[in-house]
């Protein structure tokens, strides 16, 4: 039924909750795991002119969130990759979704930007409106 899935992770607490689920869900199908980790474009530009300290505190969050979930997937037998990537994160998932012909989506309800979500809308639910492939929207456990 499920060939590819991808996991889009911001490396919180929240995320973590649809870790199991798209572990379970590949296992369960013989699916190939992608996690993907989208460092907001945003993000960058405020990183840039404070330092070598912060980019490196950014890159170090992100490689400890994406070893922990290959190692998991791996253990498991689950076959993964994991990609990191820059941009706007709904529209770098679908597009990363759309290049790799992803079969299934499984993310968290919530990330860590909770002022962001209240007047914008989360990431999850705008690619939930604006994708074509199935969503398991996962809440934090």
């Amino acid at each position: 039924m499920y060939d590819r899935i991808l996991l889009p992770t911001d490396g919180s607490r929240a995320a973590e909750s649809a870790v199991s689920h798209a572990v379970s869900h590949a296992e369960r199908y013989d699916a190939e795991l992608y996690v993907l980790h989208v460092v907001d474009e945003t993000e960058t530009t405020s990183i840039v002119g404070h330092g070598d300290e912060r980019q490196q505190a950014v890159e170090a969050r992100v490689e400890d969130s994406m070893s922990s979930i290959v190692t998991e997937a791996s253990q498991r037998g689950v076959s993964v990759t994991d990609d990191v990537e820059v941009g706007t994160p709904h529209r770098t998932i679908l597009s990363y979704a759309d290049e790799r012909d992803i079969d299934l989506v499984v993310m968290s309800t919530h990330g860590r930007s909770g002022v962001d979500r209240v007047v914008m809308g989360s990431v999850t639910e705008r690619v939930i409106r604006t994708g074509d492939v199935p969503v398991v929207a996962v809440q934090r456990e």
